[in-house]
């Protein structure tokens, strides 16, 4: 039965985005690479060879639509449910069901959409399913499966990608929708100045879905029939970005501010900082950020570096948005521009991992304070040398390690910034403290 079908009157109350989903695995816009011929699913889905697969992918990139094409091209039964509202009784039902259709001789592809919104216990519900082959399982999800979904359900389904849709891809939908009378508008004679159009293609950012809701609402909007660069610009206007606060793309777009500005990119930094800005993030975790950035990347090669950044995020507590936000910019385009070094990181690493392989090591007797006469005679502070009264005003000779850890060297400042002359310096001070205790050693 066509999906339509269900309307039989002059009165369809569906959205448009739903009244024109795709019929035919060739009305899918935005995916060549995998339905284009000689791509695998492609390929399966005209030879109707139906397997499990996650759909993942941005909102609006046809993951409803591929799954119930999957189910026509496999001449299979399908049901649909929704991981926001169902649980285990809705998906034990649905199993039952189709159990009873293969002895039917009748395939069953079951949708979950949301899918990694469902636990783990609840995915481990459609295994011995998947396995017996009563369904055909196809889940839908917007972050990633690595982290989402468990290992046993993935190991049983292939992962394909959907991509974010390019603006002509959404103009060809579009186009379609105003041409056709039947699903879309073309029964309201309607027309459209290109400029709108591509107005609509561009805010729709990727998702099919949000481009043709905004039709539908410029449609209804237009005047003389005639929807207008004026009537698509009221519609447009306040579209953010696609960003998810906690989800794939959130953490995709922090690693490329981090990694814009370790790799020098002012122009990068200052992106990636406007795209999360524009797409909600918070700018107080922004400032934080940049604070680790200032830490990590560039250390002891810029000391200014890191007072900088808290000065930055300061001023955007102050300041608020959008005033303080030119802040975190500033502060993001001197960091990118600083010179770099992730030698403070690495030795504090380094001796973290010192600490976690010897344990708990007693301090030196020589660097304990003694405040009492017992710890006095206990040899607390017992020939320690106060560096402020040697002559270089250093003891070269005191070591301040544990003995079990030996000499370790922890920090080699690079050559690059503050840090080339802090190496000079240091080089040299090492060598005469090497020098110093094989002179004192009897």
């Amino acid at each position: 039965m066509d999906r339509g079908d269900l309307f039989t009157g002059p009165f369809d109350p569906r959205p448009l985005a739903e009244r024109m989903r795709p019929r035919r695995l060739e009305e899918i816009v935005g995916q060549e690479r995998l339905l284009a011929p000689g791509a695998a699913l492609g390929e399966a889905l005209r030879a109707g060879h139906l397997h499990s697969m996650i759909l993942w992918g941005p909102p609006g990139t046809g993951k409803t639509s591929l799954a119930q094409l999957v189910a026509e091209a496999g001449d299979a039964e399908f049901e649909a449910l929704s991981a926001v509202t169902a649980g285990l009784p809705e998906v034990r039902k649905l199993l039952r069901e189709a159990e009873q259709r293969v002895v039917l001789g009748r395939r069953t592809v079951l949708f979950v959409d949301e899918v990694h919104r469902f636990n783990k216990a609840q995915q481990d519900a459609f295994l011995p399913a998947i396995e017996r082959g009563s369904i055909v399982f196809v889940g839908a999800t917007t972050e990633n499966p690595s982290f989402e979904l468990n290992s046993a359900l993935l190991s049983r389904c292939r992962v394909y990608v959907l991509e974010a849709l390019k603006v002509p891809a959404i103009l060809t939908v579009l186009r379609r929708a105003l041409a056709t009378p039947e699903r879309g508008l073309g029964a309201r004679g309607l027309s459209a100045d290109e400029e709108a159009l591509m107005l609509i293609a561009e805010a729709a950012d990727g998702d099919l879905r949000r481009a043709l809701t905004m039709l539908e609402l410029a449609a209804d909007l237009a005047k003389e029939g005639r929807i207008a660069r004026e009537t698509a610009l009221a519609v447009v206007s306040d579209r953010r970005r696609r960003f998810d606060r906690k989800g794939e793309q959130f953490y995709d777009q922090i690693s490329a501010l981090h990694k814009s500005v370790r790799s020098s990119d002012p122009d990068a930094a200052l992106y990636w900082l406007a795209r999360m800005l524009d797409g909600g993030a918070d700018p107080d975790f922004l400032a934080r950020r940049l604070v680790r950035m200032a830490a990590e990347d560039i250390g002891l090669a810029d000391p200014r570096a890191l007072p900088f950044t808290v000065a930055a995020w300061q001023a955007w507590e102050r300041l608020g948005s959008p005033e303080g936000e030119l802040a975190l910019a500033e502060a993001a385009v001197y960091l990118a521009c600083a010179p770099k070094s992730n030698a403070l990181y690495r030795a504090f690493a380094e001796a973290r991992a010192a600490v976690e392989a010897h344990g708990s090591l007693e301090v030196p007797l020589h660097l304990r304070n003694a405040p009492t006469p017992l710890m006095r005679e206990l040899g607390y502070g017992a020939g320690y040398r106060y560096d402020h009264d040697e002559p270089e005003g250093i003891a070269l000779g005191q070591r301040c390690l544990p003995e079990e850890l030996g000499e370790p060297v922890f920090y080699q400042p690079s050559e690059r910034g503050a840090e080339g002359r802090l190496r000079e310096w240091l080089s040299a001070l090492r060598e005469r403290r090497r020098r110093a205790r094989a002179d004192e050693e009897p």
